[in-house]
């Protein structure tokens, strides 16, 4: 993890970013000695698989009631 000093960081604010946004890499944003914030590359967040399928797939007939037909586990 790359420590950068909060005045080197205010002169280097946008090629800081771009770095970043390259390596993935985040930089904590240090004042007087102290982390005071860190700086962390952009991710889409990830959609939840709940739900995913809603409206797509749709039941027809009775599915809890015993099927009529015979299987070979039956036999």
């Amino acid at each position: 993890m790359r420590m950068v000093k909060a005045s080197e960081f205010k002169a280097k604010c946008l090629k800081l970013m771009d770095e970043v946004a390259e390596s993935g890499e985040e930089i904590v944003i240090t004042k007087n000695g102290r982390p005071v914030t860190r700086l962390l590359p952009y991710r889409t967040p990830v959609a939840s698989l709940f739900g995913a399928h809603r409206g797509t797939i749709h039941s027809t007939g009775d599915v809890v009631s015993p099927v009529e037909e015979s299987w070979d586990a039956d036999r």
